[in-house]
């Protein structure tokens, strides 16, 4: 109850960000790692991008600004693509649709309602679940600063659709952007995981707590380094964090 409760107080505060790597970006973020942020793409503009994470997993996907406050994207990957074993495909594309129903503000933080069906990293079939769940339904709140560059908060809250692991809850999470120069951002995230702690559920009750850096490294065009599940919460985690990397091209039609 007690992160339930912070969670809404950060919520309460949080507003729409200016992305993705640096002071002088100027697209705004539709993730911080995991996490969904209130951000969109504008109109007429696309972006492309790949995850390369654990197990020789590689997903791409393909985001447009399809209206002025619509965004929508499409995804798809597996596990062994990099690598010498065989390729393991997700059973059916990931679909995202997100539309923002309050622009941010002086004193309101963009507000944004969508649907995500796609999870992250490895598909699991005995579970019908990927390691990180799909966020499904999901509300989520973003505001940026000015403080020495930006400073940008997030967060929100889900209903996943995989729930054939017995825990069907809402979940919460918080997340932040740091702009460090004009090139590169320092990205933190927890997700309080409420919907993956019981029953045959693969967390342990600690969250999932992510950070990360992105590089602005050319006009359109940013590369991400993250660590994943920092504090450990899998039974199997061995490692101090899953180390992947993302690409991601941006340009308008």
């Amino acid at each position: 109850m007690k992160k339930i409760f912070f969670a809404l107080i950060v919520l309460f505060h949080i507003g729409a960000a200016q992305q993705a790597a640096g002071d002088a970006a100027n697209i705004e973020p539709r993730y911080v790692i995991d996490i969904p942020t209130a951000g969109i793409l504008k109109r007429g503009a696309v972006s492309l991008d790949a995850n390369f994470f654990q197990d020789g997993g590689l997903m791409f996907g393909l985001t447009a600004g399809a209206l002025e406050k619509l965004t929508f994207g499409i995804s798809y990957g597996g596990t062994g693509i990099i690598g010498k074993n065989s390729a393991v495909m997700q059973k059916l594309p990931g679909v995202m649709i997100k539309y923002r129903i309050v622009d941010e503000s002086t004193v309101m933080p963009a507000i944004a309602l969508g649907f995500d069906s796609q999870g992250k990293e490895t598909y699991l079939d005995s579970l019908e679940r990927f390691t990180i769940k799909s966020r499904g339904i999901f509300i989520a709140g973003s505001k940026n600063y000015s403080i020495l560059g930006f400073l940008s908060f997030h967060g929100g809250v889900n209903w996943s659709m995989e729930k054939a692991d017995g825990d069907k809850d809402m979940d919460v999470f918080v997340g932040m952007e740091k702009s460090i120069g004009s090139d590169i951002s320092f990205l933190a995230e927890y997700d309080f995981a409420f919907n993956d702690n019981n029953n045959r559920a693969l967390g342990t009750g600690n969250g999932y707590l992510n950070a990360g850096i992105r590089w602005a490294i050319a006009p359109g065009l940013t590369l991400g380094f993250d660590f994943k599940n920092i504090v450990k919460n899998s039974m199997n985690a061995v490692t101090f964090a899953n180390r992947t990397i993302k690409v991601e091209y941006y340009t308008t039609l």
